[in-house]
């Protein structure tokens, strides 16, 4: 696999560093949990649905084919294992508020004296600097902050609206992922780590093109529900249907309207497809809805079926991963006992993932980590005793 040989070691909690840990583990990296010492480790253990093994869903997709070590860090033992085990590693990441690492002694600073190869990557909300970098936050608050929130106004009651992804937190582990493959690349040449300072706010705010056109050129903000991406395009807009089904329509290109009028019987609206969207498309969008408000989403959905345009039935992830599809491009799978996960969405047709489904018991892996840094036995004994390791 693409990663063979690569060790990680991931401090993060969560979503945005374990997911993109767990995406390299699935190519074959040596990825290590470090859990802090304090009885649960890292907090998606506990948090969300169960299944009967007791692991939660959320942890099964961001921890499987990991390892876990249990580690005190205020410990100064704790600290120096940790350092003796970067001293091997190729990557670190770590996602504390900014200072921590510092005071706690495991910085870019004192692990690349260690290990000048490392690759070491901070994710937090606003980064490392700045006037919000101490300010504490979550996914929500930094899709708030970067005017994401905002977007999701509604056609109606022009209110925003909790984004139903955590954006910000896919974005930078995406990011983070981007930056620590291009530092290892770099890396075969000058055989000098880095450090990324990746900031959750900044990851989201770099999606935005698509929605900047009010901002940029016109120095104002955007207006939502008149966009051409959220409800201002007739052909890229959600209709209801006779039985509270909902089918989308995906796809403003004119081609595409003229296919779907065409099998509408109304090529007359076409005009209206080719005003910029807003207000202007009002009468296409009204027919858009008086249509679809006549007939199921059965209906609609055979009648569509051979209509080149893009279009789709609003689904629920319940649906969604019950797709055959969803299997074919193996974006789920069962392990042998049964319990479904998430695949890996990077495929390469020569050395694919190959995800290990295998779920790490708190600070299962411990001991055999401690003596893989070199310690003695007797040392190792001592850490078990007071709870360092």
């Amino acid at each position: 696999m693409k990663l063979s040989g690569y060790k990680v070691l991931d401090l993060s909690a969560f979503l945005p560093g374990p997911h993109m840990t767990m995406m390299m583990a699935d190519h074959g990296a040596d990825v290590i949990m470090v859990e802090p010492a304090n009885g649960l480790g890292e907090p998606v253990r506990e948090i969300g649905e169960k299944t009967v093994d007791g692991n939660t869903v959320w942890f099964r997709n961001v921890a499987r084919g990991k390892r876990s070590l249990k580690l005190n860090l205020k410990d100064p033992a704790g600290v120096e294992l940790l350092l003796k085990l970067a001293e091997e590693a190729d990557v670190f990441v770590e996602a504390f508020r900014p200072g921590v690492v510092k005071r706690l002694g495991v910085d870019y600073e004192a692990v690349s004296k260690r290990n000048p190869k490392i690759v070491y990557c901070s994710i937090s909300a606003f980064g490392q600097e700045g006037t919000y970098a101490t300010k504490p936050a979550h996914d929500l608050t930094v899709q708030a902050l970067a005017g994401i929130v905002d977007l999701g106004r509604g056609l109606t009651d022009d209110r925003p609206a909790a984004p139903p992804i955590p954006f910000a937190d896919a974005a930078a582990s995406l990011m983070a992922l981007s930056g620590i493959l291009m530092a290892l690349l770099r890396r075969t040449e000058t055989g000098k780590g880095d450090y990324i300072d990746m900031s959750m706010y900044d990851a989201a705010i770099a999606w935005t093109p698509n929605v900047l056109g009010p901002t940029f050129a016109e120095d104002r903000a955007p207006e939502p529900k008149k966009m051409r991406s959220f409800g201002g395009s007739a052909m890229y807009s959600i209709y209801p249907t006779s039985d509270d089904g909902h089918i989308v329509l995906g796809g403003s290109e004119i081609k595409f309207a003229e296919n779907l009028l065409a099998a509408l019987g109304r090529p007359d609206l076409l005009q209206y497809a080719k005003v910029p969207p807003g207000d202007g498309q009002e009468p296409l969008k009204e027919f858009f809805r008086e249509t679809f408000a006549s007939g199921s989403l059965a209906k609609w959905c055979a009648f569509l079926a051979p209509v080149d345009c893009c279009w789709a039935p609003v689904r629920s992830l319940k649906e969604a991963f019950e797709d055959p599809f969803t299997a074919e491009r193996g974006m789920v799978f069962s392990d042998a006992n049964g319990y479904r996960h998430v695949g890996p969405p990077i495929r390469f047709s020569d050395e694919p993932p190959q995800p290990n489904p295998a779920l790490p018991a708190y600070g299962q892996h411990s001991e055999i980590i401690a003596r893989e840094a070199g310690l003695p036995a007797q040392e190792i004994a001592e850490l078990l005793e007071r709870g360092t390791i």
